[in-house]
């Protein structure tokens, strides 16, 4: 039962700051979703509190109840409804001197290698939803939650796949039914890969990653299916997201720029995409001849159905 909304409650100014132009405006709608839970959550364990009395020792509280990447990720939530507060309520804003959680420095999801990219697509045929989900993820570099989305109604006229970013609300174009950007000209096997494994589809719905019975495949579950899937190809450790660390690399392996790449893949800083692109195959780039610097990051057959 949520708690009753009083005049100077947090219960009340949790609701206003969901209303808030900061809140519905200013954070991407997938940053949202994640908040408003997080804001719920605060909203029923501390709505009675009045927020003039709110200090840092209260948010701490709150926090120690997780570690690592769990803290620093309600503590950004806190941090939003604290400015807001500030702003607001005309307070010191109780959120400035809460201590962020120490993590380990990592490169998260790593990129599949050629060989595990071969094992995938050798061990599921090209007429399966699982090839299907591989070669859309991969092709497009897309986040599960973008790629779970993506169908022929984002494709344009002009042969783009255009959507906009559910994490970051930006607006990411990816060649689909046209020439290829000169540098990305190595690629036309796995452009190929992806028009074969549509092609092959028995059913044909509004978007490409469905379920057995039609359905869109759900955000929470896609990524655990298909890192299941992986697993049942004998590549292990391996997720979506990696393969979206995979098709950055093979850009820049290409020699596209971070312009370049950033529009493809729909990162927006310099630093995300030097992350993403970190200890890529620099023999490539350094290669002497131009025949040499395009080789295909996958051979360009595509692999006939056989004939029932």
């Amino acid at each position: 039962m949520r708690a009753k909304a009083n005049s100077g409650s947090l219960a009340l100014a949790v609701e206003g700051y969901l209303k808030s132009d900061v809140f519905l405006v200013g954070l991407a709608e997938g940053t949202r979703a994640v908040r408003r839970r997080m804001l719920d959550e605060i909203r029923e364990r501390y709505g009675h509190g009045r927020v003039i009395d709110l200090r840092t020792k209260h948010i701490e509280a709150d926090l120690n109840r997780f570690t690592g990447h769990a803290r620093n990720n309600h503590l950004k939530a806190w941090r939003g409804f604290g400015k807001w507060l500030a702003e607001t309520y005309k307070i010191a804003d109780p959120t400035t001197d809460a201590r962020k959680a120490p993590v380990a420095q990592s490169d998260g999801h790593p990129p599949w290698s050629e060989d595990e990219i071969k094992a995938f697509r050798a061990h599921w045929s090209i007429d399966t939803p699982e090839r299907l989900a591989f070669e859309v993820i991969f092709w497009t570099g897309a986040r599960i939650s973008d790629a779970v989305r993506l169908g022929h109604g984002n494709v344009d006229r002009d042969g783009w796949i255009v959507f906009r970013q559910l994490k970051t609300g930006g607006e990411v174009a990816i060649p689909y039914d046209r020439a290829l950007p000169d540098f990305a000209e190595g690629m036309e096997g796995d452009l190929a890969c992806l028009h074969a494994a549509l092609d092959a589809r028995k059913d044909k719905h509004m978007t490409w990653m469905t379920t057995v019975h039609g359905k869109s495949r759900s955000v929470k579950a896609a990524g655990q299916w298909f890192a299941a899937k992986a697993r049942a190809a004998g590549v292990y450790g391996r997720s979506a997201h990696g393969l979206r660390k995979s098709r950055a690399r093979a850009l820049a392996e290409a020699e596209g720029t971070s312009a370049q790449i950033g529009a493809w893949t729909g990162h927006e800083s310099l630093s995300e995409i030097e992350r993403y692109i970190r200890n890529f195959n620099k023999r490539k780039v350094l290669s002497s001849t131009k025949m040499e610097q395009k080789v295909p990051t996958q051979p360009t057959k595509v692999p006939n159905l056989q004939k029932k």
